[in-house]
C-alpha cells in the first residue's frame, strides 16, 4: 500500500513566506529599532510607539490561522518572547510602601498644566487632592497662573517661579537657579528644599518638543541636561519633569547616569501620562538619586492634556 505524501503547494507556501516574513519584520522592529535610522524623525516615532508594537502579534496569529499556516503560528512565537522580554516587567509589582514610616516619606507630584487649559483651577483642586508635599508644573503660564497659585498656596506656603516651570512646596525653598533645558526660554529649575528629614534639591523642567524631521532642540536638551544632572553633587535628587521623550527612546538609552526612573523602580504598568483622555506614550517622568521610591501612579487630572505622576519618596533608603 502505497504512503500519502503531502505536497506544500505553492499557494500554501506563499502564504507561510507571508506569515514568516510578517512575524520576522515584527521581531527585528522590537529588538533593533535603534538601528532603524533616525531620518526625519521616523527612527524617534518608532521608538515611542514601540510598546504598541505588540499589537502585530495577535493579527500575525489571525493571519496565520486564517491562511492555515503552522509554520506562520509557531514564528508568532519569536515576536511574542521579544516584546515579553522587552516589556514583560512593566506588569511586575512595585516596591511596597507598608513597611516605611510616614514620618519619612515625602511625596511628590508632577504635572504639564497645559497653557490652553480651560479649566486651571479644577486641575489645582485635583492636584491639592493628591495630598503631595511638592509639585512641579509645567506650562504655568499668564493664562493659568492666577487660579492654580490661590488654590496650591492654601497647603504649600512655599513656590518658586522659573519661566513656565514652577515648584510648589510645603517646606522651605532656597538657593534655586534656573536650568538649561535646551532652549532660548526659561524651562527648566533647580531648587533646595529643607525637608524635616534632611536637604532635597528638586529639579522641574520641561524639555523641547519634537516634530516629525525636528528632532534636534529635544536631543541637544537631553544631552544638556544629562551632563547637569550627572555632574550635581547633591546626595539627594528628585527630577520631575515634561521630558517629551519616552524610556524607548534611543536618547533616552544612558541619559542621566545614576538616576532611577520611578514608574520602573516602583510603579506598575506602562505609566501612559499623554494624551490624558487616552495615553498612548509616557512623556513624564520623575528621576531620582539618593531616595527610593515606594510607589509611582499616574493620576487623571481635568483640564490638561496631561496625567500627573505622583511618587511616594522613602528619605531614609
Amino acid at each position: 500500500m502505497a504512503l500519502r505524501t503531502h505536497r506544500i503547494t505553492p499557494s500554501q507556501r506563499c502564504r507561510d513566506l507571508l506569515c514568516i516574513g510578517g512575524a520576522a519584520v515584527l521581531t527585528v522592529a522590537l529588538i533593533g529599532h535603534e538601528r532603524v535610522p533616525d531620518v526625519f524623525g521616523v527612527g524617534v516615532v518608532l521608538d515611542s510607539a514601540l510598546p504598541w508594537l505588540g499589537v502585530g502579534i495577535p493579527v500575525l496569529t489571525l493571519t496565520a490561522a486564517l491562511c492555515r499556516s503552522k509554520m506562520g503560528a509557531l514564528t508568532v512565537l519569536a515576536p511574542l518572547i521579544a516584546w515579553t522580554y522587552l516589556f514583560g516587567s512593566w506588569w511586575a509589582t512595585g516596591t511596597g510602601s507598608a513597611t516605611v514610616p510616614h514620618s519619612t516619606q515625602v511625596k511628590v507630584v508632577t504635572q504639564n498644566l497645559y497653557a490652553g487649559n480651560q479649566q486651571p483651577a479644577a486641575t489645582a483642586r485635583a492636584l491639592s487632592a493628591l495630598d503631595a508635599d511638592l509639585i512641579g508644573l509645567q506650562e504655568f503660564s499668564a493664562g493659568n497662573a492666577e487660579a492654580v497659585s490661590s488654590i496650591l498656596a492654601g497647603d504649600h506656603r512655599y513656590y518658586v517661579v522659573e519661566g513656565t516651570v514652577a515648584l510648589w512646596s510645603r517646606y522651605p525653598i532656597s538657593t534655586t537657579t534656573s536650568v538649561d533645558v535646551g532652549v532660548g526660554w526659561r524651562r527648566g529649575l533647580r531648587a533646595h528644599v529643607e525637608t524635616p528629614r534632611g536637604d532635597l534639591v528638586v529639579y522641574v523642567l520641561h524639555l523641547p518638543s519634537f516634530r516629525l524631521g525636528d528632532t534636534a532642540q529635544r536631543d541637544h536638551g537631553l544631552m544638556t541636561l544629562s551632563r547637569n544632572l550627572a555632574s550635581d553633587t547633591a546626595e539627594r535628587v528628585v527630577v520631575l519633569g515634561d521630558f517629551n521623550t519616552t524610556d524607548t527612546d534611543r536618547r533616552w538609552q544612558g541619559f542621566a547616569p545614576g538616576y532611577h526612573d520611578t514608574q520602573r523602580s516602583a510603579g506598575s504598568g506602562p505609566g501612559f501620562t499623554w494624551p490624558a483622555k487616552l495615553p498612548v506614550v509616557r512623556p513624564d517622568h520623575v528621576l531620582i538619586r539618593g531616595v527610593r521610591a515606594t510607589s509611582s501612579k499616574v493620576d487623571r487630572t481635568p483640564g490638561t492634556d496631561h496625567r500627573a505622576v505622583a511618587v511616594t519618596l522613602d528619605l531614609e533608603r
